[in-house]
């Protein structure tokens, strides 16, 4: 008799441990029913965004540039990795000697870390430190080479003396440039910017490659 209870003892306890095993596994099955599957494109998702940013930027320990931007969005793990500010962006370049060499500012702008390329677009405004002051819908700053460029239109104004044209190249600190295809203002011409995506892909930094001044250096 006491051998008896003790295997339905047995059976009674083998049966409620199957029970929540099955009960468990149907609860999971149930969350995972509800789970939303999520694609990460590093390209799109940045991996940090910051708001009302003023910051300032070091290189070889010296302060260059500080940065004031309403949003700024870093995709370090994209495959070209770039910082992002769809809400404008002004900074200021200093001299060693902490003297603002130059001022920018501009609707939109990326920057391409590995290539140490600024593409400024929308109302890009510059002033270097002689008070001349550039404007344009489109400017390329070439770190690396110590290049700012653009094949957009432009307008330069410095003192009385007003330029325009098609095609800049100047060095960076905007001291030393040129206007490949000038115009007079006689000729029509249009401002109008080719269609592009506020999203930078490859293509866009390949298009700045191109654009790229070639160093007879």
């Amino acid at each position: 008799m006491l051998r008896r209870h003790r295997y339905i003892k047995y059976l009674w306890r083998i049966t409620i441990t199957v029970s929540v095993v099955v009960m468990s596994l149907f609860s999971c099955k149930d969350k995972n029913d509800n789970l939303i599957a999520f694609a990460y494109d590093p390209d799109t998702v940045p991996t940090m965004i910051t708001t009302s940013v003023s910051q300032l930027i070091s290189d070889s320990g010296i302060t260059r540039y500080r940065i004031v931007a309403d949003l700024w969005m870093v995709f370090e793990q994209a495959k070209e990795p770039y910082w992002y500010f769809p809400e404008g962006i002004y900074f200021e370049q200093f001299t060693p000697d902490f003297e603002i060499e130059a001022t920018v500012e501009a609707d939109t702008a990326w920057y391409y870390n590995v290539k140490d390329l600024w593409r400024l677009k929308k109302n890009v405004h510059v002033e270097n430190r002689k008070g001349e002051q550039f404007d344009s819908e489109e400017l390329f700053w070439d770190g690396k080479n110590g290049k700012v460029f653009s094949e957009a239109y432009i307008e330069i104004k410095s003192g009385h003396t007003e330029l325009k044209g098609y095609g800049f190249e100047s060095n960076q600190t905007m001291t030393d440039y040129r206007i490949f295809r000038p115009h007079d203002g006689k000729l029509p011409f249009s401002e109008a910017a080719p269609a592009d995506s506020l999203q930078p892909d490859s293509g866009e930094v390949n298009e700045a490659e191109n654009l790229m001044p070639v160093n007879d250096n």
